[in-house]
């Protein structure tokens, strides 16, 4: 039977994300190629973009200036010892009124817990956020 949030696994995804997270936040760029699954079937669907494919998203990232955010209500679950996911809400200093919303599907590979899917995207702020 499959455990979800098995203690171990849960902490390795808390800390990849917590490692992504801030890898994101310094635009550093080859720690987060490192963080994503080098495969066809990585897919990233951003705030204005769409990347299919390992190599559009190290394209994409090429392009990105840092920025700020603050993450809130973040929850990470593990499935079993080998998937997890990780949703969070942010809030951005440039883009008052809205709240931002990330999933992220994560693998463990024979070198480590990488991102196989992601999506972001933005809506007007709820009342009581």
């Amino acid at each position: 039977m499959m455990v979800i949030n098995d203690p171990a696994t849960l902490a390795e995804v808390e800390a990849i994300f917590a490692a992504y997270e801030a890898a994101l936040l310094r635009n550093d760029n080859d720690t987060l190629a490192r963080m994503f699954l080098e495969r066809p079937e990585t897919v990233r669907y951003g705030l204005n973009d769409v990347q299919h494919g390992y190599a559009e998203v190290l394209a994409f990232r090429a392009t990105q200036a840092p920025f700020e955010r603050k993450l809130d209500r973040t929850v990470i679950t593990s499935y079993g010892t080998d998937c997890a996911t990780a949703q969070t809400l942010f809030i951005r200093d440039d883009a008052p009124g809205k709240i931002g919303r990330q999933t992220q599907v994560w693998v463990k590979t024979g070198t480590g817990w990488k991102v196989a899917a992601a999506h972001v995207s933005m809506m007007d702020e709820l009342n009581g956020s």
